[in-house]
């Protein structure tokens, strides 16, 4: 069984956690609610922290000479300054962070589909969409991290990706902390199949940095693969290379395999490869072969066990199939 690091994670406080919205009202997410176990929550409310109350006139952003401002439109007091000094020096006293889940489409912690305005006034034209001005400070703070908003995670391929990601980096964390090289060496092995799938190139590139011929001290090995794990991570894989690493897998028991077996898998692939079934069930099929034969090495590849098992298995109204809204 796998044992995982605890990841953390910032969090909008009006999810789950207080009745902390505009109207006084709480938000409800059944992605926070599950994850409550398994990862380290720190709840923030950027506009209660800049001291407009529960509940409090609703603001806007503003969007005025390629500026974003926060206006609260009702007494027209620019919260501006305030919010973005309040984000600044809250970023900067994390003292680690592995990822963020933000509230959708809201004026401060919005990431990409906040409304921005032509002015303060009733009736005003949205110009365009993006970030708040809390979540601006977020991306721009940490835009290595894993960082999404409540709303697109109820989406099965944004939410794999980002669970992916989000214990990756503490896992990575973990490792850095403990400056070793044999802990990296053992990181790159377990999480080779898993880095195929996203960017063989940069696995391989990886790789050779691990391996170290020149004898270069920890922390210059370190900061090098950091980097090139934290492109890696940026995009997930698409079902080609998901199938490549499959069929890479399904080598190890080429021996072992009846010929029904393997057409089966075949067969199953190909329902993948059209978007009938999602990719767990290739991967589960294959982790039952691996237990079956005692396959030793890729018992311990995380792309089979990338997150605990228990969050594979949401109850949510979601779907694996469909667009991904990358």
């Amino acid at each position: 069984m796998s044992i995982f690091q605890k990841p953390v994670v910032v969090v909008s406080k009006c999810i789950e956690f207080a009745y902390c919205r505009w109207n006084g009202y709480t938000i409800s997410s059944d992605v926070v609610k599950i994850l409550k176990n398994y990862v380290e929550f720190q709840p923030v409310c950027a506009e209660v922290e800049i001291g407009l109350g529960i509940p409090r006139e609703p603001v806007r952003i503003v969007l005025e000479d390629d500026n974003l401002k926060m206006i609260q439109p009702k007494s027209n007091r620019d919260c501006t300054e305030e919010m973005t000094n309040f984000a600044e020096q809250y970023l900067k006293s994390l003292q680690h962070v592995d990822g963020f889940i933000l509230k959708s489409q809201s004026p401060s912690c919005g990431l990409f589909q906040t409304k921005h305005y032509q002015s303060a006034k009733k009736g005003a034209p949205k110009l365009q969409t993006g970030p708040g001005l809390f979540g601006r400070a977020v991306l721009n703070n940490f835009p290595t991290k894993a960082i999404e908003t409540e709303g697109r995670l109820t989406n099965f391929r944004i939410r794999e990706h980002w669970l992916i990601k989000l214990y990756t980096l503490a896992d990575f964390h973990n490792l850095k902390s403990s400056k070793s090289q044999t802990a990296l060496v053992e990181f790159h092995t377990k999480n080779k199949f898993l880095f195929m799938a996203y960017n063989q190139n940069i696995m391989r590139d990886m790789g050779r940095i691990v391996a170290n011929p020149q004898k270069l001290s920890f922390e210059r090995v370190i900061t090098t693969y950091e980097e090139l794990l934290n492109i890696l991570l940026q995009n997930p894989p698409n079902y080609t290379a998901h199938i490549n690493v499959l069929m890479h897998t399904l080598g190890f028991f080429k021996n072992n395999l009846s010929g029904e077996e393997k057409a089966f898998f075949l067969d199953e692939l190909e329902k993948y490869r059209t978007g009938w079934i999602p990719l767990f069930v290739l991967q589960n099929l294959l982790n039952s072969w691996i237990v079956r034969f005692n396959e030793v090495y890729l018992k311990d590849q995380t792309y089979f066990n990338p997150y605990p098992e228990e969050l594979m298995n949401f109850d949510l109204k979601d779907t694996w199939r469909g667009r991904s809204y990358w």
